[in-house]
């Protein structure tokens, strides 16, 4: 099982101690894959700078292929984080040199040996999906809330497992995923929080609940349900158990102090 994951990275820097973390949605789902057993590799920039040298050295340390990370003139993005309780809050977002993020040629041909293609809303990387599908990748996108975003619409003709974030099964996040689905993802999927998640193949939803844990802390456990998820896909697990996974895996991550 081969996994890429494409675009943002992040040091999450929690204000009260100062402390600093690598993170990232495409760098978490490819750590966390990792630990499940794929083999993966995450494209990215970082600048030149020592939150870059401890990004790479992290995700290189996790398993994961570093070797079209660039490192950029300029700084590593920064995300602070604030903790209410066990709750995590994200608060101000320095892009840094992920602002200017492009795939190049050869990265574009690194991703085509691999199965599936990972990115989120903030990668940079939505322009390439129309490349990616016409490669024969098999693709994953996080939307994370913003279920109004334009790409919710334009981009998902491309995606294969589009993930969104909401709170609740009810009627508006069923019928968005429903038109998700009708324009062309297999399997369109929805993390509810502490109300678990739901899942739509087109004939039917799926519902599965959270894996109690003593929370510790809440960051990356979107990312982890994702990594969880895929793994299971990708393993041709029936969808349920997809979501299953996907709850342990998150259950786990937030039984610990940061994404990982």
């Amino acid at each position: 099982m081969r996994i890429v994951t494409v675009g943002d990275n992040c040091m999450d820097v929690y204000r009260s101690s100062g402390k600093a973390c690598p993170g990232g949605n495409p760098v978490n789902v490819a750590v966390y894959l990792t630990e499940l057993g794929a083999e993966t590799a995450y494209i990215g920039w970082v600048g030149n700078d020592r939150y870059g040298e401890i990004m790479v050295q992290a995700i290189r340390g996790k398993g994961v292929d570093t070797s079209k990370v660039s490192v950029q003139e300029g700084r590593t993005a920064v995300t602070y984080v604030d903790m209410v309780g066990s709750e995590r809050k994200l608060g101000d977002y320095e892009e840094g040199v992920m602002a200017d993020f492009a795939l190049n040629s050869e990265d574009l041909r690194f991703t085509e040996s691999f199965q599936l293609v990972h990115s989120a809303i903030w990668g940079h990387a939505d322009s390439y999906f129309a490349n990616f599908k016409e490669k024969g990748l098999l693709t994953s996108f996080d939307f994370a809330d913003k279920l109004d975003h334009e790409l919710v619409t334009t981009l998902t003709p491309y995606v294969d497992y589009p993930f969104l974030s909401y709170t609740q099964d009810d009627e508006h996040i069923r019928r968005l995923m429903r038109e998700i689905k009708d324009r062309g993802s297999k399997i369109v999927v929805a993390t509810l929080g502490e109300n678990g998640s739901l899942a739509y193949d087109g004939e039917r939803f799926y519902k599965h609940g959270i894996t109690e844990v003593e929370v510790v802390d809440t960051l990356g456990a979107g990312d982890s349900f994702i990594a969880g998820f895929i793994y299971g896909i990708l393993k041709g697990l029936p969808v349920a158990a997809c979501l299953e996974q996907g709850a342990d895996k998150a259950a786990k991550t937030i039984s610990y102090f940061a994404a990982w």
